[in-house]
């Protein structure tokens, strides 16, 4: 996953990433393309959301920093022709303050909220009892869902603390209707899974905890469960505390921090059989460039692979030190800004 909302990236910037991940066979590439920070992919019916909500970024950067639908479509194909499958997300009913300053209707008071650069979060919320707010979001899942041949849609659905509980339960109860209704399987932040028995759709797993009720209760029923524990596959959060990007609130994830846990048996009640797959998410609150991405993401978006592609049987540090660390030679080669972590034995 990467995050172009907090910070923007240009097509050819995704372009390098794409072909980054797709020599560890990734398969899946998740663009959280909403939030706060900005919104970054054109929607006709509503085209102040770039207008407005994609003209900034983290830090106020000003600019067109968005992807009209033909450059989306692009990045489609070339995902596409790498064998990796695109998964667009829509944040909501929270990190939703670039939609809300784009449209006052959106807002209770109806009133336009001011363009956000900070990084605070669980600030926003859509108006969940305006009629106006779910014509917004089938609008927008029917031109994504249209472009995107994939089968999922994220509705995002985490940190929505300003978002009752109750009026949390009326928002999922009309959104997820509409994801099927547009022929999408829905994937979210495990939040969302509280409000729905349906076991189709996919929790998305952050917590940095090995238990949540809701997500056992989910498996139980028969969910699969995509698995994105923050203090082991974040690939945002800092190595150690010397690190300069990043984000350290999950904890610091050294390279075998990131390696030493099996996502088939991380969360009690989730059996192996109950998940889905493994992502690596890439927040953006820090990071800037692709050097600043390659920082971050390698080595441990190669662990990232070697856990989702491999048995447990199969995992073991000490064999697969000196596997990763034979890429390093590559990655100078071919320019990639990789973190020389001391754990690794890099060939020289």
């Amino acid at each position: 996953m990467l995050d172009v909302s907090r910070h923007f990236f240009t097509p050819d910037q995704v372009k390098r990433y794409i072909d980054q991940i797709a020599a560890f066979k990734i398969n899946y590439f998740h663009l959280h393309l909403s939030d706060d920070q900005g919104w970054r992919l054109e929607i006709k019916s509503w085209p102040d959301l770039t207008k407005i909500g994609g003209s900034t970024e983290v830090g106020g950067r000003k600019g067109n920093l968005y992807y009209t639908q033909d450059q989306y479509k692009d990045l489609v194909t070339y995902a596409a022709n790498r064998g990796i499958t695109v998964i667009p997300e829509f944040d909501m009913p929270g990190h939703t303050n670039a939609a809300q300053a784009s449209y006052g209707e959106l807002n209770c008071d109806g009133k336009k909220r001011p363009l956000y650069t900070g990084t605070e979060v669980g600030f926003s919320s859509l108006c969940i009892n305006k009629e106006i707010t779910y014509k917004f979001v089938e609008d927008v899942v029917r031109e994504v869902s249209a472009i995107t041949p994939g089968p999922y849609f994220h509705i995002g659905g985490d940190e929505a603390h300003s978002t009752p509980d109750a009026d949390y339960v009326k928002f999922m109860n009309r959104v997820l209707p509409i994801v099927k209704k547009y022929g999408k399987v829905t994937t979210g932040w495990h939040e969302f899974i509280k409000t729905t028995t349906d076991t189709a759709v996919i929790p998305q797993f952050w917590g940095t905890a090995t238990s949540d009720a809701n997500v056992a209760a989910a498996a139980q029923r028969g969910n699969k469960v995509l698995m994105s524990p923050a203090n082991r596959i974040y690939l945002d959060m800092k190595y150690d505390k010397n690190t300069k990007l990043g984000l350290n609130w999950a904890g610091y994830v050294e390279v075998k921090d990131a390696y030493s846990w099996n996502p088939g048996a991380y969360l009690n009640g989730v059996s192996e059989a109950s998940v889905r797959g493994v992502e690596a998410p890439l927040w953006t609150e820090t990071i800037k460039t692709n050097a600043d991405i390659e920082q971050m993401a390698f080595p441990r978006l190669p662990v990232a692979a070697e856990l989702g592609w491999s048995t447990a049987a199969n995992h073991n540090w000490d064999r697969f030190a000196p596997r990763l660390g034979a890429q390093g030679p590559r990655w100078k080669i071919q320019g990639i800004n990789y973190y020389a972590s001391s754990q690794v034995p890099w060939k020289k």
